[in-house]
C-alpha cells in the first residue's frame, strides 16, 4: 500500500533565521524519499521513562513513507519505544538534511510482500536478510540542502 505524499510548507521558525516565506527553493518530497531509501544508517532518537534522551544509529528499510527497522527487545531504544512510541529519525548528513518525526508501531503479522521487500532491501544494503520488526509512521518531516533557503516541512495526514 502506497501512502500519499505529505503536504509541503515552510516550518514555523523565527523570522530572524531567514527562512523564506514563499515556496521558491523548497525541497520536493521525492528528493527526501531518495535520501531515505538509499541511506545506510538512520539515527533514531527516543526518550526513556525518566525523560532522558537516547540516540543510536540503526539499519532500516524505507518503504511507502515508512521506516522499517529493528533492534533486540533489550536494547535501550527498543525499551524506550515500548514505553513512549515517539521517535525522531535523522540521516547522517548535516548538509543534506532529512529529519522524520513520528510514532513507532510493532509490525504484527506482516504480509509476505512486505517481508520480501524488507528482506530484499536489507540484503542489498547490509548483505543479510531481516524481517519487518518495527515501523516508524511519520507525522512530519523536515529537509534542506542549503540553509535557510531550502528549508521545507512536510506534514503527513
Amino acid at each position: 500500500m502506497t501512502n500519499p505524499d505529505p503536504i509541503r510548507s515552510r516550518p514555523d521558525i523565527p523570522k530572524d533565521y531567514g527562512i523564506p516565506e514563499d515556496e521558491e527553493g523548497m525541497i520536493d518530497w521525492s528528493w527526501a524519499v531518495e535520501q531515505l531509501e538509499t541511506a545506510r544508517n538512520y539515527w533514531v532518537a527516543t526518550v526513556n521513562p525518566k525523560n532522558q534522551p537516547h540516540a543510536v544509529p540503526t539499519w532500516g528499510a524505507w518503504i511507502d513513507n515508512r521506516l522499517y527497522f529493528g533492534g533486540g527487545p533489550n536494547t535501550r531504544h527498543m525499551r524506550n519505544l515500548e514505553k513512549n512510541p515517539h521517535i525522531s529519525i535523522h540521516l547522517e548528513s548535516a548538509d543534506e538534511v532529512v529529519i522524520v518525526e513520528g510514532i513507532v508501531e510493532a509490525v504484527i503479522d506482516p504480509s509476505p510482500v512486505l517481508v520480501k521487500q524488507v528482506g530484499d532491501i536489507y540484503e542489498a544494503k547490509y548483505k543479510m536478510r531481516e524481517g519487518p520488526v518495527t515501523v516508524a509512521v511519520p507525522k512530519r518531516a523536515f529537509a534542506w540542502t542549503t540553509y535557510p533557503t531550502t528549508v521545507t516541512r512536510f506534514i503527513f495526514e
